[in-house]
């Protein structure tokens, strides 16, 4: 399932951290790649869990996305990593590559069920950087307005299309879902908003205590908690 959450972050709140990012030294984008992605990965970063002056900046990140209602129903999540930043400056790209299946420290691994990239510039400011996925459904392309944020399965090819102008300016992360399975995944999250809506319109009929039941029983037996 691939979601999209809009405004996660507020247009003055993204332009702030993108006017933060530009002042911080950027280190080569391939030391924290391995395998196949080290020979096709060529952008900058800066991991948030290695700077201290990211403090901040990794706590109003990691807030606004772990407490979204529709990243919270969408995700279930478990475990998530440290949030990197990432920047394209012309030339640079990310070929094709599947995500580390697990990553963390010794101690502190997780399983990555869901990848996430958060826009931190508006698309106009940038030529290329889509984000491409190869979904059961075709292949995809994404290019969201700053402070919008796309969730997919980490189990997708995928790829950052050749910047050719301008600056991409982004965060990524991971996390582990309590729910492993994408399927289920889908299901619920399409549960849970139709409970929503059928509590909206009618929260004491019989259908919408049904769906209610049928959202709560189905989380119980799918979660690996």
């Amino acid at each position: 399932m691939i979601n999209i959450i809009e405004n996660l972050l507020p247009k003055d709140q993204v332009k702030l951290i993108a006017q933060f990012l530009r002042q911080q030294n950027f280190k080569d984008g391939k030391l924290s790649a391995v395998d196949v992605a080290k020979s096709v990965k060529n952008n900058d970063e800066i991991i948030a869990a290695n700077q201290q002056e990211f403090k901040s900046v990794n706590t109003i990140v990691m807030n606004a996305i772990t407490s979204h209602p529709d990243f919270r129903a969408s995700v279930m999540m478990q475990k998530m990593g440290a949030p990197i930043f990432a920047r394209y400056k012309p030339g640079m790209y990310y070929g094709d590559h599947l995500d580390n299946p697990i990553m963390g420290l010794p101690g502190q691994y997780y399983r990555t069920d869901i990848s996430m990239t958060l826009f931190l510039n508006e698309p106009d400011e940038y030529e290329g950087g889509e984000l491409h996925l190869n979904s059961e459904v075709g292949e995809q392309e994404y290019k969201l307005a700053a402070g919008h944020l796309i969730t997919y399965p980490s189990t997708l090819w995928h790829r950052v299309n050749e910047v050719t102008k301008g600056e991409r300016l982004v965060c990524v992360t991971w996390a582990q879902s309590m729910v492993k399975d994408p399927r289920q995944r889908d299901v619920l999250f399409n549960l849970y908003q139709a409970n929503n809506a059928l509590v909206t319109l009618q929260s004491e009929s019989k259908t919408s205590k049904q769906v209610n039941y049928a959202y709560n029983r189905l989380v119980q037996m799918w979660s690996d908690v």
